[in-house]
C-alpha cells in the first residue's frame, strides 16, 4: 500500500490550478531546471551532487540514466540507496495533483534495486532492497526485498 499524505483543497477548482500553494514556486524553478539539466548530463557523480543540493538522499554509486526525471514539487521526498540503477527515461514521482486533492509521499528505493528503462514509480512507493522493476513498469505499490516485478500495473515474476 502506498504512504500518502493528503491535503484538501480549500478554494474551487482542481488541485493542480493552484500548486503554488503547495510549493514556493521560485523552489519549484530552481529544482526544475537542475532536475532537466541534469537529465542530459552525462556525468553520474555530478548528478548526485546537483540532486542531493536540490534536498535528495542519493546513495553512493546511483546511476540515472539518461533522460531520467525526478519529482520537481518534492524532490526532497526521493530516497535512493547505494549501488542503484535507475534506468533511461524513468520517472520518480511524489505528488498526485487530483481535482479535489493534494497527495503527496516519499518514495524510498533501496540499495542494488534495478529500475528498468521507461518505469514510472509513484508518490508513496518503497522499493526493497535488492528488487527487480522490468522496463516500461508501473510502480504503484510497495516492492518486497529481493522482489521482482513487471507490468502495469506491476505484479510479481516468479
Amino acid at each position: 500500500m502506498r504512504n500518502l499524505e493528503t491535503i484538501k483543497n480549500r478554494w474551487e477548482g482542481n488541485s493542480l490550478a493552484k500548486w503554488y500553494l503547495a510549493r514556493n514556486p521560485v523552489r519549484v524553478a530552481i529544482n526544475f531546471i537542475v532536475i532537466y539539466l541534469s537529465r542530459y548530463l552525462p556525468f553520474l557523480s555530478f548528478k548526485r551532487f546537483l540532486y542531493r543540493l536540490l534536498g535528495a538522499k542519493i546513495g553512493k554509486n546511483v546511476s540515472f540514466g539518461l533522460g531520467v526525471t525526478l519529482d520537481i514539487f518534492f524532490i526532497d521526498l526521493v530516497e535512493i540507496g547505494d549501488n542503484t540503477v535507475i534506468g533511461y527515461n524513468s520517472t520518480i514521482l511524489c505528488h498526485e495533483f487530483l481535482v479535489p486533492e493534494l497527495r503527496k509521499g516519499k518514495v524510498v528505493i533501496g540499495k542494488n534495486v534495478m529500475i528498468g528503462a521507461n518505469s514510472t514509480i509513484l508518490a508513496g512507493v518503497t522499493i526493497g532492497d535488492n528488487a527487480s522493476v522490468s522496463a516500461m513498469s508501473l510502480v504503484n505499490r510497495d516492492v518486497s526485498d529481493g522482489e521482482c516485478v513487471q507490468g502495469v500495473p506491476i505484479r510479481s515474476v516468479q
